[in-house]
């Protein structure tokens, strides 16, 4: 089990690219290792790393590699995500990808291979560093493939497929057998025309990269303390491995945080804590990357007014409650979580993914399991009657989302 934090620099925040400050870095770094957290997750922003297709800056691949040191020199192990891509509400993308050079980040041939050779040159250019754990392709690529984003770069799912193998791929040529994944938001798991999918997810790249936030309807619908927002990142966990070839394939939460003010500041703490102690009773958890490190500057503009709030630290390093919860999550001995025995079956079919979402009957009937006291997994309902697929598991019983009743205390089995 993993604990970590997605990093985000106090001064500056991502642009800090642009004017590198590697004492601030490292004061950063200092304040996140004290925690006792074991990794982060940086972002280089793709249109200050590769300007020109033809143009990966030696420059800035050099200061990525320096806080890859600089962290390892404090203990903290480093994935790296590259197409940035989006990030807190901001788009990324290199001008040749845009307006006059319009071009479909997932199915041109010059921009794919253009992608590959940043991401295999990042990969490489970190090889040979013991804390570097691996790649992820880019953060929540998939809102760039479908609405409600205002401007999409339309793929079907079959040319997903092969764009996500053809990354993965050069990820490995850089860097041969380390953890590379692929990471989307939960549109891939909730809505049913996004052509990244939930068997995508489960099987390309070497473990399972979750996303939770409790502002996708969760929090609106039940309110702060109710069983489905603390128990929404371990659902997401647990939906996951729905999809999973292998029974044991490891999954990340790569990212989860407390939104205000759908969570507000003064119970972020108690959020984070429920959070924490559900996603760890998941088997085959890999670890816990918490959204984000340090709070977004109030000297910057235009940020939704949630991000500002959301690092376990202050601007000034300081560490906020939350911080502490996470910090003590992380000392404490760990436990192995026990299978799971009952399964909810969810349908196999990507078109009607939306049964799973906030308000669909998957959904519905997982949290009343959880109210009355079950730790249920899932089960496609086309593995339903794999005996084999369900031993592998540890899964004895598989129930229906209409058998799942509503009682007064949740939810119960008929």
């Amino acid at each position: 089990m993993r604990f970590g934090v997605n990093y985000t620099p106090s001064e500056g925040w991502f642009h800090h690219w642009l004017d590198f400050d590697l004492d601030s870095v490292r004061a950063d770094l200092d304040s996140i290792a004290a925690l006792g957290l074991d990794h982060i997750r940086v972002f280089p922003l793709w249109p200050y790393f590769q300007p020109n297709r033809a143009l990966i800056r030696p420059r800035a691949v050099e200061q990525l590699v320096q806080l890859v040191d600089a962290a390892g020199e404090r203990g903290l192990d480093v994935t790296v995500d590259a197409l940035q891509g989006h990030v807190s509400s901001f788009d990324f993308l290199p001008a040749w990808t845009r307006t006059w050079h319009r071009r479909n980040l997932f199915t041109d041939p010059d921009v794919v291979e253009g992608q590959a050779a940043y991401l295999r040159t990042l990969a490489a250019a970190l090889a040979g560093r013991p804390h570097f754990l691996g790649m992820t392709l880019g953060n929540e690529v998939n809102q760039f493939s479908a609405g409600p984003h205002p401007d999409p770069d339309r793929a079907t799912e079959a040319e997903i497929d092969r764009w996500l193998a053809r990354l993965l791929a050069a990820c490995e040529e850089g860097a041969p057998g380390r953890l590379h994944v692929h990471a989307e938001y939960d549109a891939t798991w909730y809505q049913d025309d996004q052509p990244f999918t939930p068997g995508q997810a489960a099987r390309h790249g070497a473990m399972t990269a979750v996303h939770s936030w409790v502002f996708n309807g969760t929090a609106q619908r039940h309110g702060r303390t109710a069983v489905p927002t603390e128990h929404h990142a371990a659902y997401l966990v647990e939906l996951s491995k729905a999809w999973a070839e292998d029974p044991h394939r490891p999954v990340w939460l790569q990212e989860v945080g407390a939104p205000a003010p759908l969570v507000p500041p003064e119970h972020a703490a108690a959020f984070t804590e429920a959070t924490v102690a559900a996603a760890l009773d998941c088997p085959d958890l890999w670890g816990i990357t918490w959204w984000c490190s340090h709070d977004v500057s109030r000297d910057l503009a235009d940020f939704p007014a949630l991000e500002y709030g959301l690092g376990l630290l202050t601007n000034d390093r300081v560490p906020k409650d939350s911080a502490r919860v996470l910090e003590r999550a992380a000392r404490r001995e760990r436990r192995t979580p026990e299978p799971r025995t009952t399964a909810l079956a969810v349908p196999a079919d990507p078109a009607v993914r939306s049964r799973c979402a906030p308000g669909g009957p998957v959904y519905d009937a997982y949290f009343r399991l959880v109210a009355d006291g079950a730790r249920p997994t899932t089960v496609l309902d086309s593995r339903a009657a794999d005996r084999a697929h369900l031993t592998a598991r540890g899964i004895t019983e598989v129930v229906t989302p209409d058998q799942v009743l509503p009682t007064p205390h949740g939810g119960t089995r008929s």
